[in-house]
């Protein structure tokens, strides 16, 4: 983990703490913990989801440490196209760290009680994590467009200060929309029912137990989500279609393969992010069942996580050189 990331987690932890403070005097709830319910309507299954999602969440947690390890060691992978997928690999691993061992709880206990910070606690990280996610993404796609459409170009474009810009505009983008939203929704009132038939403290269905008019708030998440959500998504199929056309226009056969399987990777993590986060934040309030909304947040919170070690890393000839390179140092020292 390098400096620049160190600094971020920690303005992101004395953020954190003074919201915590400050909204633990604010919120008269007379509510002081919810409930998680999971999925106890199947608790024949509970036992073999346990195992399941554990097996998923060692393996998210090894890929994406991997990763992370990797990249910071190997100085040949110190260039744009890896230090935003270890910025990313940080994110995945955070999103799993605060979902997974929540949701293992309440599948060996059948459901949870969670205090009320900890909940504010869960919601915001999940939404700091879930928006710096939408726009690395999106400066991926740029860096990208940038390497295949203006190669000669790409040094000047994607310079180390440019680089330091996108990735810090995503982390600081996560932290605001974090602590607005979550500040927000526990500005509410919560004075009914304290049961979440969810998985997790996301925003959707924390919200339905607020005992006050939500309505200026959802204008507000609505409009938030198009801005964090669909514009980014809408600027990466525009600079994918860019691509697509300067692939075509390459004489080389590999260059072209090369090029399409990169762009495949990308393109397959970011339709399963976004298609499921939007369908998660855009969807008026009686448009799925809740069994329908936990598969779809367990699309992004937990498919995304386990996939992108795959499909950016150990499909990519240049990361695995380097695992291999780092693997024939260790056996060396030990020889020695």
């Amino acid at each position: 983990m390098n400096i620049h990331n160190s600094y971020i987690f920690s303005l992101l932890y004395f953020e954190l703490l003074g919201f915590l403070s400050q909204f633990s005097g604010q919120n008269q709830s007379s509510v002081v913990e919810f409930i998680l319910l999971g999925f106890s309507n199947f608790p024949e299954l509970q036992e073999q989801l346990f195992v399941v999602f554990l097996v998923v969440y060692l393996v998210t947690l090894m890929g994406n440490v991997i990763i992370i390890v990797v990249i910071s060691l190997e100085q040949s992978l110190h260039v744009p196209l890896y230090l935003f997928l270890q910025n990313l690999s940080v994110v995945d691993m955070g999103i799993s760290a605060v979902i997974m061992p929540v949701m293992l709880v309440i599948l060996s206990t059948e459901r949870m009680r969670i205090f009320t910070a900890g909940c504010f606690a869960q919601m915001y990280f999940i939404l700091l994590f879930g928006v710096t996610e939408c726009f690395l993404l999106g400066a991926m796609a740029f860096d990208r467009f940038t390497a295949i459409c203006h190669p000669l170009s790409y040094p000047m474009i994607m310079n180390k200060m440019v680089f330091m810009k996108l990735v810090t505009f995503s982390w600081v983008s996560g932290i605001t929309v974090a602590t607005m939203q979550t500040t927000w929704v526990f500005s509410f009132p919560f004075c009914g029912s304290n049961e979440i038939n969810h998985l997790f403290c996301e925003t959707p269905p924390v919200l339905e137990l607020a005992c006050a008019d939500t309505f200026l708030f959802e204008i507000y998440a609505f409009t938030g989500t198009i801005l964090t959500v669909i514009v980014p998504f809408s600027l990466i199929l525009l600079s994918y279609v860019r691509i697509l056309f300067a692939i075509l226009k390459m004489p080389s056969t590999t260059g072209r393969q090369k090029s399409f399987s990169t762009c495949a990777s990308h393109l397959t993590s970011v339709t399963l992010f976004y298609g499921t986060a939007s369908m998660t934040y855009l969807q008026p309030k009686s448009g799925y069942s809740p069994e329908t909304k936990k598969l779809m947040s367990l699309a992004y919170t937990l498919l995304t996580p386990l996939l992108n070690p795959l499909i950016y890393s150990f499909r990519n000839s240049e990361m695995k050189r380097a695992l291999m390179k780092l693997w024939r140092r260790k056996v060396d020292l030990h020889t020695f």
